[in-house]
């Protein structure tokens, strides 16, 4: 009789995941269970802090400070989802104009300082703008994912509030929010950035990727005692990103993102953000990035 083995697969819900979760796209003799998360950063703490998954997504911000605080968890080489973010630092669309280059002093709203978005958001500020993290003071309404973090100086928690609510209560200047993201409620933000998109396009052409927000990251003893499974959980996905390729729009930096296996784009990315995330102290000792490829290549030879 062929042996199954069981994994805990905690994926977000997109046209590549969505063959493996049907059961269209199999993983050879490995009985997948994948359990769900509303909202799916809710999923992250209890990966991190409790190692509830034996796979699971994972931000980049996240699996850098997993990493320095000993969490045993292994990267995949799988970009679930990734963008670039010259338009994800937005104001309201009837305060005052502000500048890139003159937010030093300001204060900025974002979901958590550790969140891999504002991440990417303050190293634009500081390579494009020469603004730095310390430069403004980041109000935040969560906790980190990794408990053991602590915040800089700089960071500030408002409780009971949401990132939308700060920037609608004039609380801050700024917020790391996407332009729609209080359009449930008819306001639209704009972009603090202006011509985001041409900003952006000059990024990706400068650094040949593209920002990356989700990876993957399975348990070590999952990896040391399943290694098949997790094998064949992550060529289901590769096969996954491959036949849904039609689905994403390829001309976009959110399209061309989502990708399997260790790249020259990858490589580039995580060098970036490793960087960023050392100046602004969201790590606080250097990112072993050669580890991460040799543990990482090697899961996909």
């Amino acid at each position: 009789m062929t042996r199954t083995t069981r994994l805990s697969v905690l994926l977000g819900d997109y046209p590549h995941t969505r063959p493996l979760k049907d059961g269209t796209i199999p993983v050879d003799k490995v009985d997948c269970h994948f359990p769900s998360a509303a909202p799916l950063y809710s999923a992250f703490p209890r990966m991190v802090r409790d190692l509830e998954f034996d796979v699971c997504e994972m931000p980049v911000a996240t699996y850098f400070q997993a990493r320095e605080a000993g969490v045993p968890v292994t990267l995949l080489p799988v970009v679930m989802i990734g963008a670039t973010h010259h338009g994800s630092l937005t104001r309201l669309p009837d305060g005052p104009v502000l500048d890139p280059g003159r937010l030093a002093g300001q204060r900025i709203g974002v979901r958590s300082y550790s969140q891999t978005t504002g991440m990417w958001v303050r190293g634009i500020l500081r390579e494009d703008y020469g603004v730095d993290a310390s430069d403004i003071t980041w109000i935040t309404t969560e906790d980190p994912h990794v408990a053991a973090y602590r915040d800089p100086p700089n960071v500030e928690r408002s409780y009971g509030w949401s990132v939308a609510e700060l920037l609608r209560e004039g609380v801050v200047a700024a917020a790391v929010l996407g332009p729609r993201a209080i359009g449930a409620q008819g306001t639209l933000l704009v972009p603090v950035i202006e011509d985001a998109e041409a900003a952006a396009r000059a990024w990706t052409e400068r650094h040949g990727t593209v920002p990356a927000n989700h990876l993957l990251v399975v348990r070590d003893d999952v990896l040391k005692s399943q290694p098949d499974a997790v094998t064949a959980l992550y060529r289901a996905l590769a096969r996954g990103i491959a036949d849904t390729a039609g689905e994403r729009d390829l001309t976009t930096p959110a399209g061309r993102a989502v990708a399997a296996g260790w790249s020259d784009a990858l490589a580039r990315c995580l060098e970036t953000a490793a960087r960023y995330a050392r100046e602004q102290e969201v790590v606080r000792t250097p990112v072993d990035l050669a580890r991460i490829e040799k543990d990482a290549a090697s899961l996909t030879a």
